[in-house]
């Protein structure tokens, strides 16, 4: 018996092991340069693809889910390579766009208005990623553009959610971290995973969460941790990334059967700041 249980936890520090080498060596990494001549925008991506999956769907034998990660204000779109890692090396292509330029207005907030008053910036977010899927359908038709998972932190998150929002029909799967302002899809064809920082300077604007009736309706998974808002990017610690990646890669897994499955209500992912 002991030999059996001995086994079984050097295949799982195996199979641990494989996923962090997958992620570290065998993804491929590309910097897309882009640029969007109807508005006259750079657009910088950041491409992560797991080789062995792109090479099984160039074949046929494999559909590449799509992620599209939206960074926040201030943070580098390459900010978030923990995220696209754990992506891709669950067979996802990843695309990493920056949404702001330095030429960009500075991110302001008008009490009162509509999303503070950041609907403009949330439009011109919303161009960025239609015009990034465009160029990305011609070199990448094996993959998935009806069933989108968008992942974003702080404005980032909000952007991801008001795409989710104006694009039903394309989106299956919403990442947040921090999202203050644009209040959750509530619907039962978009699963839902938000992680919600303890820090004092960043608060979420009323209405913006779902009430506890909605969640566990919905099947919306609220992570409530004990990190700063700042943390939820490669500048934070190894502690609360690597936290981040075993509940995104748990959520992930739970959802992979089917894009469009009702969510599972039974056991929502809610948990306490204690955990991280």
């Amino acid at each position: 018996m002991k030999r059996a249980l001995a086994i079984l936890a050097f295949l799982c520090v195996l199979a641990a092991g494989e996923y962090f080498a997958v992620s570290k060596f065998a993804i491929r990494h590309e910097t897309l340069n882009l640029f969007d001549a109807a508005r006259q925008r750079p657009i910088s991506v950041s491409i992560a693809v797991r080789r062995d999956y792109e090479t099984k769907a160039s074949l046929g034998f494999w559909r590449l889910p799509l992620a599209i990660i939206s960074n926040g204000n201030t943070v580098k779109n390459t900010e978030y390579s923990f995220l696209a890692n754990a992506l891709a090396a669950r067979g996802y292509l990843v695309a990493s766009i920056q949404q702001d330029l330095p030429s960009d207005p500075p991110l302001m907030t008008v009490v009162g208005e509509p999303y503070v008053g950041r609907r403009e910036v949330y439009m011109r977010c919303e161009a960025n990623i239609l015009f990034v899927l465009g160029q990305l359908k011609k070199t990448q038709e094996n993959a998935d553009y009806d069933h989108i998972t968008l992942v974003g932190h702080s404005n980032g998150g909000d952007v991801s959610m008001y795409m989710a929002k104006q694009h039903p029909e394309l989106v299956a799967k919403v990442v947040t971290l921090d999202n203050l302002r644009v209040p959750f899809v509530i619907s039962d064809h978009v699963k839902i995973l938000s992680f919600r920082s303890k820090d004092p300077h960043f608060t979420t604007d009323p209405g913006v969460l779902p009430t506890p009736e909605q969640a566990k309706s919905r099947g919306i998974d609220i992570v409530n941790t004990s990190a700063q808002h700042t943390e939820m990017s490669d500048r934070g610690p190894d502690s609360v990334k690597e936290k981040i990646q075993e509940t995104l890669d748990r959520f992930l897994r739970s959802s992979a059967s089917s894009a469009l499955a009702p969510a599972d209500t039974t056991s929502p992912m809610i948990m306490n700041p204690a955990d991280y």
